[in-house]
């Protein structure tokens, strides 16, 4: 099994719950053909770095996952057909790119947890 990553923009006229049941729709494609999702990011609205479809701005998310190479082509497919998606882009994880991947996964958990830390330590001090 490979490793892959896919980040793909969403239209920016989605609401929030549309564009979860969008990620959802991808998550499913994979899951249905057999990969194993290792770490989703919702990365929010942002700007593009240019116009692209008349639009400025985009829903980015990053989806990372294992599975057979033949995932790839079905999941291709399944971003071309959905007209929510604007740009996306999916690439094989060398063992360099694994390693920063975990890294940064890492990083990300242990600053959520030391926010939730100081959240449940601000909460106290008010109580």
């Amino acid at each position: 099994m490979n490793c892959y990553e896919t980040v793909f923009i969403l239209t920016p006229v989605l609401s929030d719950e549309q564009m979860k049941e969008a990620v959802e729709k991808f998550k499913n494609v994979l899951l249905q053909n057999g990969a194993e999702i290792v770490n989703e990011e919702l990365w929010g609205l942002k700007k593009l770095a240019y116009p692209i479809q008349k639009k400025s701005t985009g829903f980015y998310c990053l989806l990372e996952f294992k599975g057979e190479p033949t995932i790839v082509k079905k999941l291709d497919i399944a971003f071309r057909r959905d007209e929510k998606v604007i740009r996306f882009l999916t690439f094989r994880l060398d063992k360099y790119a694994q390693e920063y991947a975990e890294k940064r996964r890492n990083l990300r958990a242990n600053k959520t947890n030391e926010n939730a830390a100081a959240a449940a330590v601000a909460e106290k001090k008010e109580a």
